[in-house]
């Protein structure tokens, strides 16, 4: 279905190829992940799929690629439409309608398929993804799974023999991904539709996965059956770093089956108390935000109700829920600049308690940062170094703005527009901003979309180096693993309520959703990561 024959791309401005003498094949009907860390060409490969690369992007593709026995050089984006549909990672990004309906509808009507196979289409694709109740519904008013699915219909509808999904769940809760892997999968088992998809959270789509291209950051690519290709990749999701960790062979993909290799890891780690994932403070902390009765409404409906909540100096705090459950509703009401229909916020500065709405924007800097979901919102200047003056000229500190991005990711040029960084870089590049100003307090909505495994870690080290410093983190996320890894609590909201406050240890082992593997397949054993069985197990060797 999608061959690749000795593909090399590469781009004008840039010393090395993107894709180098990439040979392989996916077959009709095949689930195939692509993996690798940002910034090794995983875009670029899901762009040639659709003629993309080179048709927009530009650069020399070398070689010959395929799609349903179409030639991509040949024919521009607009002649593969009816074979191939894209989905990317924001779904808002990709609608050009206002109801679900009527997005379906969209991409036949360019198509020029007549009316009455339109209406059959969009009936039967409401019935396949579990639309039919939203149909009417406005698509700014649908959850994220909910979005995500309309955005794959959209392009189902004009019957495509290929799907392309660039990480279909980097913006959605645990359950709304699981929604949405479940309609992709049933697609290529039941319609025999070939799927290529990249996605970072490969915990959550492996064992879904009939094979996994890896790109290992030479322009290569190799292709193979996941335990194959995942025993010695150089990114893995928790699963399979246990399973590299206990010797298991085969290499398991899915709990069900490490729970049955873990037997005997489980007997030895029965009576092990691990290391706690952040190391307690040595006194008790200081209390630097109160949260009092904070509600928040958007048009007459409560996002947050009545939030309780206490900030201490050098607590890391992980905020999650579903979406829509008022997670960034909450951060906004804490940072200042979000609405609050009622309730107080009291940061302490110089011993005196301040709310952070009260004063002015340079002051309210000072005492709480705040990084929403697309850190590119708060970048408006023409290249990196103006970010970072402007940073400075508005901090009123003597923090270097500079110096903070050097130490959250060193090599990134002053006269690199900010648009054309990664998303690491710009997460990266407006934490840098947000630092200069020294808050106490540190907000981060949804830091991890976008970012691989050895970016999340790098991420952790801030978190970390930022509670040392005596300030208070807040993030908010969907991504079990990262929060088990950085957090020493986690709050959990629903229906803009918090539902649950307490240790990470207590509160996502006793959930399923957000339980992390290392948990689900070690129970009852209280160990939440990998890193926390590598140390006893080293300890104990």
């Amino acid at each position: 279905m999608i061959t690749f024959d000795q593909v090399t791309l590469h781009y004008d401005d840039m010393p090395e190829p993107a894709l180098r003498d990439v040979d392989l094949t996916v077959e009709e009907g095949e689930l195939c992940l692509v993996v690798g860390h940002t910034g090794v060409g995983k875009s670029t490969l899901l762009g040639a799929v659709n003629g993309l690369v080179p048709h927009f992007t530009g650069g020399t593709l070398y070689g010959r690629v395929t799609v349903d026995g179409r030639d991509t050089a040949h024919h521009p984006p607009r002649e593969l439409a009816d074979v191939v549909g894209v989905v990317g990672q924001d779904p808002l990004d990709g609608f050009v309608t206002d109801t679900v309906e009527e997005e379906l509808a969209y991409a036949m009507e360019q198509l020029a398929i007549p009316p009455a196979t339109m209406r059959k289409r969009v009936e039967e694709t409401l019935d396949l993804l579990g639309l039919a109740d939203l149909r009417h519904r406005a698509l700014h008013e649908l959850s994220g799974g909910q979005q995500q699915r309309v955005a794959i219909g959209s392009v189902l509808t004009a019957h495509p023999r290929v799907l392309v999904l660039d990480e279909p769940t980097s913006a959605l809760d645990p359950t709304a991904a699981e929604e949405v892997l479940s309609a992709v999968t049933r697609l290529v088992h039941d319609l025999g539709v070939t799927v290529l998809m990249a996605e970072h959270r490969l915990e959550r789509v492996v064992q879904y996965a009939d094979r996994v291209i890896h790109l290992p950051g030479d322009g290569r690519a190799r292709i193979g059956t996941p335990a194959d290709i995942l025993r010695t990749s150089s990114i893995a999701p928790p699963i399979v770093e246990l399973g590299r960790l206990a010797g298991w062979s085969p290499l398991p993909l899915s709990i069900r089956d490490a729970r049955r290799a873990a037997a005997p890891l489980r007997t030895r780690l029965a009576d092990a108390v691990p290391d706690p994932v952040r190391t307690p403070p040595a006194t008790t902390p200081a209390r630097l935000l109160t949260a009092r009765g904070v509600t928040v409404t958007h048009r007459g409906v409560p996002a947050v109700r009545e939030a309780e909540l206490d900030l201490k100096a050098g607590e890391v705090t992980a905020l999650m829920g579903r979406n829509g459950s008022g997670k960034s509703s909450l951060l906004w009401a804490l940072q200042g600049s979000g609405p609050r229909r009622s309730g107080t916020v009291k940061v302490e500065h110089a011993g005196t308690p301040v709310d952070p709405r009260t004063v002015p924007a340079a002051q309210a800097r000072r005492l709480v940062g705040l990084v929403p979901q697309t850190p590119a919102d708060l970048l408006y200047l023409e290249s990196v170094k103006q970010e970072l003056d402007q940073a400075d000229a508005e901090s009123g500190t003597k923090v270097r703005a500079r110096e903070l991005l050097d130490r959250l990711a060193p090599g990134i040029d002053d006269t690199t527009h900010p648009r054309d960084l990664s998303e690491g870089q710009k997460l990266a590049l407006v934490l840098a901003v947000q630092l200069s100003a020294a808050p106490q307090v540190v907000l981060l909505d949804e830091p991890t979309r976008g970012l691989d495994y050895r970016a999340k870690e790098q991420l952790i080290a801030v978190v970390d180096a930022l509670a040392a410093e005596g300030r208070t983190v807040v993030i908010s996320t969907h991504d079990v693993e990262f929060a088990a890894r950085a957090a020493d609590r986690v709050i959990v909201m629903a229906e803009g309520d918090i539902v649950a406050d307490g240790p990470t240890a207590e509160v996502i082992v006793s959930s399923p959703v957000f339980a992390p593997q290392t948990a689900k397949i070690l129970a009852p054993a209280p160990f939440l990561t990998v890193h926390q069985v590598r140390a006893f197990l080293g300890d104990s060797a």
